[in-house]
């Protein structure tokens, strides 16, 4: 006799592999650290017996880190099943996609996904506030978001419902730079045109599993030039194990309400 399986409690997430570039900015800037500490007091169990070697640490250190900075952009693909963010936005030079798997119901999963507030989502406000630091009444939006629903907080600060399958899927997006500012309609963030546009779209989706639902969500950046690419590249690749955090903090907030354990 076969005996059911448990589900299994434990937060387990994937995603995408990180991009080269941001595992050597990382290095780069780990290695910058560790030289600045040795050049103050030398550190001889890392190698770093001298102060000089120390000095040598943080500036291989910080060229790392500038070189990943500049190296070129590539085109990306994320890995995942068809969802209705292909057709918004096919193309895209930045993304990054993460997942869970939630034992709860289908249509318990997505009201959590619709309702899961800030308050709810575990270092949320810290890493936004690094992003947009600031004191006393800022505008509302998702750097920055009220007590209510988080996606409630996004639209009201920019970000436009571009498409939806209730149940399945939900995209939002808004223009990082360029074009006409604010863009409040779907036409208005794909339909822009611009050597400098940059838009960025965000969905949640949501797949039936044996063991529950699995659910994904997806960032990807899209530049209309070379040279917005090359820019945004600078802001991208420093704020992305921040952004990587995020959104593995967001699902688990989703995974506490819809399992009832918040």
């Amino acid at each position: 006799m076969r005996v059911p399986r448990e589900p299994d409690n434990r937060l387990r997430y994937d995603r995408d592999p990180v991009p080269a570039e941001v595992l050597i900015l990382d290095a780069g800037l780990a290695v910058a650290c560790l030289g600045l500490v040795a050049a103050l007091r030398p550190l001889p169990h890392l190698g770093l017996a001298t102060r000089r070697r120390g000095v040598g640490a943080l500036l291989v250190g910080l060229a790392t880190a500038g070189l990943a900075l500049v190296l070129p952009v590539r085109p990306v693909t994320l890995a995942g099943p068809a969802m209705r963010l292909d057709a918004v936005i096919p193309e895209y030079q930045f993304g990054e996609s993460h997942e869970i798997l939630v034992h709860a119901p289908r249509a318990r999963v997505w009201s959590a996904v619709l309702e899961v507030t800030a308050d709810e989502i575990r270092l949320f406000r810290a890493l936004t506030w690094l992003r947009y630091p600031h004191f006393g009444p800022a505008p509302e939006g998702i750097l920055n978001p009220g007590h209510g629903p988080l996606l409630r907080s996004a639209l009201d600060g920019g970000f436009v419902e571009l498409a939806r399958d209730d149940g399945t899927e939900i995209v939002l997006g808004t223009l990082v730079s360029g074009g006409d500012a604010p863009a409040r309609t779907p036409d208005g963030v794909l339909g822009s045109e611009g050597p400098d546009l940059i838009r960025a779209v965000m969905n949640f989706h949501l797949t039936n599993e044996p063991d529950g639902v699995r659910l994904r969500t997806q960032t990807r950046v899209d530049a209309t030039s070379p040279d917005a690419a090359s820019r945004f590249a600078l802001y991208w690749r420093a704020i992305y194990p921040g952004s990587a955090l995020i959104r593995r903090m967001w699902l688990a907030a989703i995974r506490r309400r819809a399992e009832g354990n918040r």
